[in-house]
């Protein structure tokens, strides 16, 4: 009973019943393709987010995020409208600051210390350039910003789809008006960054990349997308590894078509196109196949695993 008791979380993991016994030579085959195409997938693109992680960010997605599990999504998102970008008032301390603390971080010279505030003065110069260049849109995208939430907080338009729809509608152009002057700010700052960092030639080898953030509000934490930037990657790497080797495929299956899920709720519903979730939908239902089968004891880690089990805890089916 005792050893049952010890074996009995990784049999949990390995799949608790036996094996399928209606599966043909095909069926395994097909089941073991599934597997390491799906795991190739995961870690694919772990790897690529990770080499990229200088500039890979989760921030996209969570903002653009219209589904059941939009509002968290969105107080992930520092500055997610871009007021405070398209504020100089705001955005001067803001970049003075993130100067002055990569100065500490790298432990600038007085020579690269007088670059950092050129790079500094350079990027507030363009950001002011771009401000003044497109100062009418700004203002009508700041003016529709009490009526874009009014609409938003109008319970009686959400009953009705052609209110709903023009609602949308709405929200889709006032957002316009800012896209592409927040494009060309975003990239200012990415250019500032930059600069900022290769000022620290040989300090940034042992001090590490140091990070520029958009300004927040009280209700977002910064550290959470953060987190989920960094997270992301061994996730997707670890899901594949697993998958492709058979690992605790049961638990590893269902863990990847959570994900897979929250992705396709996400932007529920879908819609077609390069940005559609089905996708992510079809991936999480072929997971749940592989997590239902034990698809790992078919030529994966999992069948060693599952003949440890069974010899611990023999089987009268």
């Amino acid at each position: 009973m005792f050893t049952k008791l010890l074996v009995s979380p990784l049999r949990l993991a390995i799949g608790w019943g036996a094996y399928p016994r209606f599966l043909g030579i095909i069926g395994v085959l097909a089941l073991i393709l599934l597997r390491v195409s799906i795991g190739w997938h995961f870690y694919s693109e772990g790897v690529d987010k990770q080499t990229d992680s200088g500039s890979w960010s989760a921030e996209p997605f969570l903002a653009n995020a219209s589904g059941p599990f939009a509002e968290p999504f969105h107080r992930m998102v520092p500055d997610r409208e871009g007021m405070a970008r398209l504020d100089i008032d705001q955005t001067m301390p803001h970049l003075a600051v993130y100067r002055d603390r990569a100065a500490k971080h790298y432990r600038f010279d007085k020579e690269q210390q007088q670059k950092a505030q050129a790079a500094y003065v350079s990027a507030i110069k363009q950001i002011q350039y771009e401000l003044d260049a497109n100062a009418t849109e700004i203002e009508e995208y700041k003016l529709g910003q009490a009526r874009v939430k009014e609409l938003l907080n109008d319970p009686t338009r959400d009953g009705v789809s052609s209110l709903s729809g023009q609602r949308d509608t709405i929200q889709s152009e006032w957002k316009k008006l800012a896209v592409p002057v927040l494009v060309k700010i975003d990239n200012i700052w990415t250019e500032y960054e930059k600069a900022i960092n290769d000022i620290a030639t040989e300090q940034q080898e042992y001090r590490g990349y140091y990070r520029l953030y958009k300004p927040v509000d009280e209700q977002v934490d910064p550290s959470q997308l953060d987190r989920i930037n960094r997270f992301i990657p061994y996730f997707d790497m670890t899901v594949g590894i697993c998958l492709m080797l058979g690992l605790l495929t049961p638990t590893v299956s269902l863990a990847a078509a959570a994900f897979l899920f929250s992705v396709f709720l996400s932007q529920y519903p879908p819609t077609s196109g390069p940005g559609s979730t089905y996708y992510q939908l079809i991936e999480a239902m072929a997971c749940l196949v592989l997590a239902g089968t034990g698809a790992g004891r078919f030529a994966g880690l999992d069948f060693a695993l599952h003949a440890l089990v069974r010899r611990c805890w023999p089987s009268k089916e």
